[in-house]
């Protein structure tokens, strides 16, 4: 990366649902504009796995469900900018980073992808605000005090 390079951030699948879903008058906002904003600075990356999620999250489990085409749009849209692809290393890597660092196999595999993505940041309201995991600073946009 050249010093003028943005930083990567990772976006996880919680932030991703509020901006799209638009459908909490707090958190909505703020992950649209977070999301306007990596895109414009082009540092957004993501994960096979968080594209999972997103999908289930969007066709089943928001207020208003999208039908599979209407998700499949904005999947479309985010795999646009780079997504970190899990292979069974990055299985591995969770396994062991959950029980090494106390967390659930789910978020351990979304840190493992971040670190894996040279990302800096992951931005999520799942993990500890301010913890570094694998080198990986972990933001919760939606705290007062906001750190991008």
């Amino acid at each position: 990366m050249s010093a003028d390079a943005p930083p990567v951030c990772f976006v996880d699948t919680n932030i991703f649902v509020y901006a799209l879903a638009a459908d909490d008058a707090r958190r909505s906002p703020v992950a649209q504009a977070l999301v306007r904003e990596l895109m414009a600075a082009q540092a957004l990356h993501t994960s096979t796995q968080v594209l999972q999620e997103l999908f289930v999250t969007l066709t089943r489990k928001i207020k208003t469900p999208l039908t599979p085409d209407q998700a499949l749009r904005y999947l479309d849209q985010i795999a646009a900018w780079p997504v970190t692809v899990l292979d069974y290393g990055s299985v591995r890597a969770a396994v062991e980073l959950a029980a090494a660092a106390s967390l659930s196999f789910w978020d351990a595999l979304v840190v493992v992808a971040a670190a894996r993505s040279g990302a800096g940041r992951l931005y999520t309201e799942d993990l500890p605000h301010g913890r570094t995991i694998l080198g990986v600073e972990i933001v919760n946009p939606f705290r007062l005090e906001k750190k991008r």
